[in-house]
């Protein structure tokens, strides 16, 4: 599969919510960080900490503007339109940064603020 089927089938598990299927594109001993949480290891704690914060969402939608590639790594930067439980939507900028082994990422690196996200409306 190329680097852009991948992120395409990548960003739709995401967007449909399905952390089973998110961490299929993850070697078993990948690691992943959003934002300034701590680093997770491995499919299951990856799992259950991506199904949690997919719970505290009403839906995802993700679009990648931009992507540069290396021989083992890739870094992306787009936006994503988070929609909350009482339906209001924020968009926000992220940008992702991968490094691949065997075709799987093994390092996961979100870069994001999403305080606006969970603040208190104004």
């Amino acid at each position: 599969m190329s680097q852009a089927g991948m992120l395409q089938d990548l960003f739709r598990s995401i967007d449909a919510k399905d952390s089973a299927r998110f961490v299929r594109f993850l070697t078993p001993d990948a690691t992943f960080r959003f934002g300034n949480a701590p680093a997770i290891a491995g499919h299951a704690a990856i799992e259950q900490a991506v199904a949690g914060f997919f719970a505290s969402l009403k839906a995802l939608d993700h679009r990648l503007l931009a992507t540069w590639e290396e021989s083992d790594s890739l870094a992306l930067h787009g936006e994503v339109t988070y929609t909350r439980h009482d339906s209001s939507q924020i968009t926000l900028p992220f940008a992702n940064v991968f490094r691949l082994r065997d075709g799987l990422i093994s390092e996961y690196l979100i870069y994001a603020d999403v305080a606006p996200l969970f603040a208190p409306p104004v």
